[in-house]
């Protein structure tokens, strides 16, 4: 009898040893402020970033790939979560930590992708960009990751730890004073997670900090780009090479450990280019901060070799939150509540027909936007760009660039367009705080009454 017990002990424990060996682990890579049309899958002439192509040549390249947000915080909170983050009211970036209060940051009662592929038996890990929150209680390792190499808020020198004495580069909850490179300090630390990972399931999110300014560029890499005569650009050009060399690090790695095939990957910008990092988006209009498609449609690429098929060009309108759902379908995690991520995986391999989404949503601000189908209801601005005084419709399959209204042509459309986000609208709740540059104001104006 106890050797028959012992016998059914052993079977469970091999049996959920094989299950853990057959989930796949899941690798999010996330880059910062990039042009739409600066990787060469896109077209790039000027800088060559062979590991992202990579990706879409033994993966699916979403054409029409997009953010929920055109700004860092509001995208990475649904990102992480599945949710439109104007559900929660984090609509905006936090700000820097003396803009912002202990209490701006990531809800806590918004459950991540980390705290879910933890709670099912995964090994999670941060290395890089939070910008969820200053406070403790939203650090990483209070949100579902285990280990937490990075910072906390938005901008960071590439080239001294020590230069952002509030945001400081921290090992788990200590500050330590990084001396390398930090695209490359960001390509070491994955690399080690997943070398000391390499038997079990992981979820490695990967955010680098590149290509959002400051604009320093290490000498290896600046040398590259001597043909470039606009110095800016050859910055730009460098800081982009130095990310694509460090997930050229990240893939490798993966190889030589064997675990390529069971590595779901997934790459993302968190918005479109903005001008003062010499980013192009190409042909769309606007960029970072503003709702036309250069603030957000990004470059957005999948690979899981031998269950995605290589080479493909994926068409349909998705979106980044969209990874949680695929995610988790991967890992063989239920949801037990409703989001609004869709698993991309039977789509992208083509099991699946048809559109994931009826419609996708934006709202920044008084900025708006809907697409669906190829009509998009655009209100959009950005920097240095007036609003217009109502929503433009445009055809996207015609009119990519957004220059032609054809509100005054297609009002049904129009119409049609406008009560559909109205309805998704007050769904929703009040951004929960003012954008970084408002806070900062207020923040001032406070300090100086409490002064007289």
């Amino acid at each position: 009898m106890l050797m028959r017990l012992f016998q059914i002990c052993l079977l469970i424990l091999a049996t959920a040893a094989m299950a853990a060996q057959e989930r796949p682990n899941i690798l999010l890579i996330v880059g910062d402020d990039m042009g739409y049309a600066d990787i060469g899958a896109h077209g790039c002439k000027d800088i060559a970033t062979p590991h992202l192509d990579s990706l879409a040549k033994n993966g699916v390249r979403c054409s029409s790939g997009y953010v929920s947000g055109p700004y860092c915080s509001p995208t990475r909170a649904a990102l992480l979560t599945g949710r439109y983050q104007q559900r929660f009211g984090h609509e905006f970036n936090p700000g820097p930590p003396l803009a912002a209060n202990i209490e701006v940051g990531l809800p806590l009662k918004e459950k991540t992708l980390a705290d879910r592929l933890k709670a099912a038996g995964y090994a999670t890990a941060l290395v890089g960009k939070w910008h969820l929150g200053h406070d403790k209680k939203f650090h990483p390792l209070n949100r579902g990751f285990q280990e937490y190499f990075g910072f906390l808020g938005g901008a960071h020198s590439y080239t001294n730890a020590m230069t952002n004495g509030n945001n400081s580069i921290l090992r788990g909850f200590e500050p330590v004073d990084e001396k390398e490179y930090l695209t490359d300090a960001l390509a070491r630390e994955a690399v080690s997670f997943i070398d000391r990972n390499k038997t079990k399931p992981f979820f490695l999110y990967l955010a680098f900090n590149a290509v959002h300014t400051p604009m320093h560029a290490a000498a290896k890499y600046h040398d590259r780009f001597a043909s470039i005569r606009d110095e800016r650009r050859r910055t730009y050009a460098a800081m982009m090479s130095a990310m694509d060399d460090a997930i050229g690090r990240v893939l490798a790695t993966l190889k030589e450990n064997k675990i390529e095939e069971k590595t779901l990957i997934f790459f993302v910008s968190d918005n479109g280019g903005p001008p003062v990092n010499a980013s192009t988006n190409g042909v769309l209009r606007g960029h970072k901060a503003s709702t036309w498609e250069g603030g957000i449609r990004v470059p957005f690429l999948f690979q899981w070799k031998g269950q995605l098929p290589a080479g493909k060009v994926y068409e349909q309108p998705v979106i980044q939150l969209d990874f949680v759902a695929t995610a988790l379908a991967a890992a063989g995690v239920p949801i037990d509540e409703k989001i609004d991520s869709v698993n991309l995986l039977p789509y992208l391999s083509g099991k699946k027909r048809g559109a994931p989404h009826d419609a996708l949503y934006w709202r920044f601000g008084e900025q708006m936007a809907i697409r669906k189908g190829d009509w998009k209801l655009v209100k959009g601005g950005g920097r240095g760009n007036p609003l217009p005084e109502k929503p433009l419709l445009i055809n996207l399959s015609k009119d990519l660039s957004e220059q032609n209204d054809l509100s005054e042509k297609e009002p049904k459309k129009y119409k049609e367009l406008q009560t559909a986000w109205n309805e998704w609208n007050s769904e929703l709740i009040p951004p929960q705080w003012k954008p970084a540059a408002q806070a900062r104001r207020a923040n001032r104006a406070n300090r100086a009454n409490q002064a007289k």
